[in-house]
C-alpha cells in the first residue's frame, strides 16, 4: 500500500505522463454534464504545474467501437480543465506519434497537454507492449491518478510502467488508498458495510471478503431477492439470479460461522409494475405478492439499518437498496444516505451507483470519502491487487 507519491518526485523541467480519469458523462451535444472526475484530478495537475513540470494527461472516454469517434474525443475535457486551472490546456490529435511528440517537444515548464482518447487504439485495452512503449517515449516520469481505471491492466494504466520509471501515485489515488485501505486494515470499530445493487454475481467475492473483516454486513438492493429465493421464500417478480442461487445458499451457511453479523431486509416496498406511476405498498419480506416486485426497502428495514449506522464508527457503502433513479422508489436509498451524512462515523462511499445516489440527494460534501472508482473500489474491497496500483514504485 505504501507507494511512491507525486510529491516525492522532482518534476521541474520534466515531462510527466499523468493517467487521469476523464471518463465523464456527455450529453448529445458533447457537453460535460458532471465534471467531478476532472475536479478530482486538480490537486495532482496543479502540483505538477506549480512545480514547473510539464503535465501530459492521458485518459479514456467511453467505449469506442473501432478507432476514433468524434463523440468520444477529449476536447471538451481539455476545455473544462483549462477553465478550472485558469490557463490554456492544449489538445493533441492522438496519444502517440510524431505530431504528439512535436507538441511535447514545444512544451514549456508549467504547460499542460491533453492527449486524445487512449482507447482509440485497440492495443490500449489489450495492454499491447508496443503501444505502451510508444506512450512511455513521450515522458520522463509516470503518475497514476485514475483510481477508477486502476483495476484495468491496460497500456496507460500498467503497461507503460514497464518502460517508464519512476512511477508514482497522484494525490487522488493516494486519498483512495488511504480511506479504503484504513477501512479494511485498521478501522475504528464497529465496522459496518452496506452492500446493495442488483446482482449477487458481482458481489460474491466482496461479500465473502467482508464477512471476515467487518462487524456487521447489511445486504440490500436487488441481490436481496436471490438470497430470499435461496431461503425458499416467495419473491414475486423481483429481480434474482438463478445462476447464483447455490452460491447464495453457501454464503448464508458461511455467515453463521463468520465474524460479521449478516442482516437482510425485513420488509420491502413492492410495486405492481416497474414504472414511476406504479401502485405500491409495504409488505413483510415473507409476504411479497406473487405478481408484484420489490423496488426498495421498507420502513422497518430503514429503522433496522439506522440502528446499525448509529452504532458504527466506520461505514463502507457500495450499492443502493432500491431503484433510487425513480423518485417513488428512492426513499430507502435517500434515508440511508441521510443517515450516513448525519453519522459521526467515518463514511466511505464506494463509487458507482452509491456515489450517484449521494450526489442526487446533495450529500456528497457530507461524506468523508466518495470513491471515484466503482469497479476498482469493489475489487479493492475484495482484496484483489489492482494492476494500476501494483505497477507503481514502492515508497
Amino acid at each position: 500500500m505504501a507507494k511512491l507519491t507525486v510529491d516525492r518526485l522532482h518534476v521541474a523541467g520534466k515531462r510527466v505522463f499523468v493517467r487521469v480519469d476523464f471518463n465523464v458523462p456527455l450529453n448529445e451535444k458533447c457537453e460535460i454534464t458532471d465534471d467531478t472526475r476532472i475536479r478530482e484530478s486538480l490537486p495532482t495537475i496543479r502540483y505538477i504545474v506549480e512545480h514547473r513540470g510539464r503535465a501530459i494527461l492521458a485518459s479514456h472516454l467511453g467505449r469506442p467501437k473501432s478507432g476514433p469517434q468524434d463523440d468520444l474525443r477529449l476536447a471538451p475535457c481539455a476545455k473544462r480543465l483549462g477553465e478550472l486551472l485558469g490557463k490554456p490546456v492544449a489538445m493533441a490529435p492522438d496519444c502517440i506519434g510524431p505530431d504528439v511528440e512535436a507538441l511535447i517537444a514545444a512544451m514549456k515548464d508549467g504547460d499542460v497537454l491533453m492527449l486524445e482518447n487512449v482507447r482509440f487504439h485497440k492495443g490500449e485495452e489489450k495492454n499491447d507492449p508496443e503501444l505502451s512503449k510508444k506512450m512511455a517515449r513521450l515522458a520522463d516520469l509516470y503518475v497514476m491518478d485514475a483510481f477508477g481505471s486502476a483495476h484495468r491492466a491496460h497500456c496507460s494504466t500498467a503497461g507503460i510502467t514497464d518502460f517508464l520509471r519512476p512511477a508514482a501515485a497522484g494525490f487522488l489515488v493516494q486519498k483512495e488508498l488511504k480511506y479504503l485501505g484504513e477501512a479494511l486494515e485498521k478501522p475504528q470499530r464497529p465496522l459496518l458495510a452496506i452492500l446493495g445493487g442488483a446482482k449477487v454475481s458481482t458481489k460474491i467475492d466482496v461479500i465473502r471478503s467482508l464477512m471476515g473483516k467487518v462487524d456487521t454486513l447489511l445486504i440490500c438492493g436487488g441481490m436481496t431477492y436471490t438470497f430470499l429465493k435461496a431461503k425458499g421464500l416467495e419473491i414475486g417478480k423481483s429481480i434474482f439470479e438463478e445462476s447464483t442461487l447455490e452460491t447464495a445458499k453457501q454464503i448464508l451457511a458461511e455467515a453463521g460461522k463468520a465474524r460479521a453479523k449478516l442482516i437482510l431486509p425485513v420488509d420491502a416496498l413492492v410495486a405492481d409494475k416497474f414504472e414511476a406511476d406504479a401502485k405500491t405498498r409495504v409488505v413483510a419480506i415473507e409476504a411479497i405478492p406473487a405478481d408484484w416486485q420489490a423496488v426498495d426497502i421498507g420502513p422497518a428495514t430503514i429503522a433496522l439499518f439506522h440502528r446499525e449506522i448509529d452504532k458504527a464508527k466506520t461505514i463502507v457503502w457500495n450499492g443502493p437498496p432500491g431503484v433510487f433513479e425513480i423518485d417513488a422508489f428512492a426513499k430507502g436509498t435517500r434515508e440511508i444516505a441521510e443517515a450516513l451524512a448525519k453519522s459521526s462515523a467515518t463514511t466511505i462511499i464506494g463509487g458507482g451507483d452509491s456515489a450517484a445516489a449521494v450526489a442526487k440527494f446533495g450529500l456528497t460534501a457530507r461524506m468523508d470519502h466518495v470513491s471515484t472508482g466503482g469497479g476498482a473500489s469493489l475489487e479493492f474491497l475484495e482484496g484483489k491487487a489492482l494492476p494500476g496500483i501494483a505497477a507503481l514504485d514502492e515508497a
